[in-house]
């Protein structure tokens, strides 16, 4: 792909590429381009579809008509090479693949794509450890710090099902998405249903915060779930119906009980008088996910997958347990 684009480009898009959000198309189409500057050409107008401005969320349609301004990319010809530890690191993540997916349980540290500050990301791991695969394709988002559960696809058919899935669209409907994270304070009330409209609030640096929104806040969901009361935090199960970004991490926050670690939404006092339990990163894990997909290419569609609780936080809660 050349490193300049020097000229107004107008793309069709084909059946294909129909489906995908206007975003997602543009960081594949634009790979070596920082995300936050596809962001202000969207917000700038600069990008166009069939002649008028566009969100990013927009769901692109075949025959739909997409001008791409012109854009300079990185001067780097290729994407960074990922040393061969971490590469290592995230091969021996895998807990499940098949001919259209491959699961991980995501270690702590990575993020899942490479962007601004972030040379590379679980995605270019793959890419360069797997080259066996043609096709490679992140189902959804976790953060950076949060472990856990993580889908992707190794074909088009595949990505487009759990797209569907994980939006709960038609027949293709999420059944369970599991959290487990350590929150702060004494847990009361039993089980907890969150509904509070969520809105990215700003940028800092080039890391957007969230807010609960009442006004313009898209709708989120968490179901809380006490597992283990400790003295002064508490384990939990969260269950969510929603992907938001931040999602859990906001609702526990206004909750009163804010993710232990959690150097964005949490208590820094209290995050401070968790270290010597030896918690040195986010209690947040995506522990389980289980999917009926309906119109997935494949011939078992009721997927479920599991991944064990990371040794760092088991070390966690063994010394709060002997406290």
């Amino acid at each position: 792909m050349p490193q300049n684009f020097n000229q107004v480009r107008h793309l069709q898009i084909s059946q294909d590429q129909a489906g995908q959000r206007v975003d997602n198309f543009l960081f594949r189409e634009l790979k070596n381009v920082p995300k936050s500057h596809i962001y202000r050409l969207l917000r700038s107008g600069q990008v166009r579809l069939n002649g008028g401005r566009i969100k990013p969320t927009r769901k692109l349609q075949a025959g739909d008509e997409l001008r791409i301004p012109p854009v300079r990319l990185p001067d780097s010809k290729a994407p960074r090479r990922v040393p061969d530890a971490g590469r290592e690191e995230v091969l021996a993540s895998i807990i499940h693949e098949d001919a259209g997916l491959l699961v991980l349980s995501k270690p702590s540290g990575w993020a899942v794509h490479g962007g601004t500050g972030v040379p590379y990301g679980i995605i270019e791991a793959l890419r360069q450890a797997r080259d066996d695969i043609d096709y490679l394709e992140l189902a959804h988002r976790l953060d950076r710090e949060t472990s856990g559960c993580l889908l992707l696809a190794k074909n088009r058919d595949m990505l487009t099902a759990l797209h569907a899935g994980l939006r709960n669209d038609g027949n293709a409907a999420v059944h369970d998405k599991f959290y487990v994270c350590l929150v702060a304070g004494q847990w009361s009330g039993g089980e907890r249903r969150v509904e509070l409209p969520l809105a990215a609030q700003q940028v800092e640096g080039e890391e957007r915060m969230v807010k609960v929104d009442h006004d313009n806040g898209r709708p989120a969901e968490s179901y809380f779930q006490l597992l283990e009361q400790f003295a002064d935090c508490a384990l939990m199960q969260v269950r969510i119906t929603t992907g938001r970004m931040h999602q859990i991490r906001v609702h526990a926050q206004a909750l009163g009980h804010p993710v232990l670690a959690d150097r964005k939404y949490g208590d820094r006092r209290v995050n401070q008088q968790m270290r010597k339990y030896g918690l040195k990163r986010m209690f947040l894990h995506a522990a389980r996910v289980r999917l009926k997909l309906e119109n997935a290419p494949v011939q078992n569609k009721n997927l479920d997958f599991e991944a064990p609780l990371p040794a760092e936080l088991e070390t966690v809660l063994e010394r709060l347990r002997h406290e």
